[in-house]
């Protein structure tokens, strides 16, 4: 095999570029096209100083939309992986759902510089703009599929996305693409369906924490009956009766069923198990990525929502609430209607604190399952189930 050109005697290997050879700043970056895609359509009447302020700011947008879908689809491939994780994996996974937090609290910070253009100033171009409309961004759009927002808890509005789309046949079959890959929530769901310690023929963890529950709440009921305060019991045992329920919700997999049919959560139920065992064991040094892992996905759905909240303050602010959106939406009640739960993809892990317990209830690792956790989480799929002779 010959060597490269320009390079003799080094297969694979560059020659140190010449004087006159490569790229200079602006072709690499080909800010010719960048810095020229500014079209004001004020320009055509009297311009409009905030236009320039206006369009600027949403071609940033689009372009960090375009790193995160970038990144996106790298974790959800190193995820498809059917052989399981590596560490390194693991780490590059940690390091670009991280990229992507960083990138969504710069983009939340942004949307204080379009509020220093006044609703004056915005009306001044607005009527230019129609029928165009941030809700036509496919970008945003790929990356609510991509992350697992599903169709049937978008805001009815926003369901139809032929009525969006329907002029970009391009933008229509990514999105129809995006809707039939795996999401991230649906991979994530599948990784946590693994967790170590959850086989019923090895450490066992749901009985154990079953048990645990059982427990605690018999404890809690003992010590409410010790009150000599009537209207106090009473109080304390309605209260143990609530939380009971609420973990009846989560220990049976029928009721989880429910509230999985119902919307309410979105996770299996092996998931659902696997999340709570990462959030009690997260000292174990299998369990510390994952659980900073599973802090990230909330940190990812806070920061979206935090963006959709000051886009909503921002729109009541610019047109009031009574204005129709420039694309036929409801402007800001439509906005305003996705800062519900509908929209968070990784529900279930912000309420995993209601299903934990006090650390003296928290059943306790055999030295079998203890020495598994001890090593880097690895592939997590691949152990066998472990011994668990020396349960107590």
């Amino acid at each position: 095999m010959n060597p490269p050109s320009g390079c003799p005697g080094k297969t694979g290997v560059r020659a140190p570029l010449g004087e006159n050879d490569g790229m200079l700043y602006a072709e690499y970056l080909q800010l010719d096209k960048m810095l020229g895609a500014q079209r004001m359509l004020s320009s055509q009447h009297s311009t409009v100083h905030d236009e320039h302020l206006f369009i600027i700011t949403h071609q940033a947008y689009e372009l960090w939309f375009k790193q995160i879908i970038f990144e996106l689809d790298s974790v959800r491939t190193l995820f498809s992986n059917n052989q399981g994780l590596d560490e390194s994996q693991t780490v590059e996974i940690l390091r670009r759902l991280n990229r992507i937090v960083l990138i969504l609290k710069l983009l939340v910070d942004q949307v204080m510089i379009l509020e220093t253009m006044t609703p004056l100033d915005f009306m001044e171009f607005r009527n230019y703009l129609s029928p165009a409309s941030g809700f036509q961004s496919v970008q945003f759009r790929l990356i609510e599929n991509k992350l697992g927002i599903k169709q049937e808890n978008r805001v009815r509005f926003n369901q139809n996305y032929a009525r969006v789309f329907g002029r970009d046949a391009e933008a229509m079959k990514a999105i129809e693409r995006s809707e039939k890959e795996p999401s991230l929530e649906q991979l994530i769901q599948m990784w946590l369906e693994r967790t170590p310690g959850l086989e019923v023929n090895g450490f066992d963890f749901w009985s154990k924490y079953k048990r645990a529950v059982e427990e605690w709440l018999e404890g809690q009921k003992f010590a409410a009956m010790e009150s000599k305060c009537e209207s106090e019991q009473v109080f304390l045992l309605a209260d143990i009766q609530k939380r009971a329920e609420m973990f009846h919700s989560v220990l049976d997999a029928s009721a989880h069923a429910a509230l999985v049919a119902r919307g309410e959560r979105r996770f299996s139920h092996r998931a659902l198990q696997g999340a709570i065992m990462i959030m009690f064991y997260r000292e174990e040094a299998r369990f510390s990525q994952p659980h900073q892992l599973l802090s990230l996905l909330m940190d990812i759905d806070s920061l979206i929502t935090k963006w959709r909240y000051n886009h909503v303050l921002m729109v009541q602010r610019m047109i009031g609430s009574q204005h129709l959106g420039t694309g036929g939406s409801s402007g800001y009640h439509y906005l305003r209607s996705t800062l519900s739960d509908r929209y968070k993809v990784f529900l279930d892990l912000f309420n995993l604190s209601a299903f934990l317990l006090p650390r003296s209830h928290i059943p306790p690792l055999n030295s079998v399952i203890k020495c598994q956790l001890s090593a880097n989480w690895g592939q997590l799929d691949s152990e066998k189930p472990v011994d668990d002779d020396d349960d107590d």
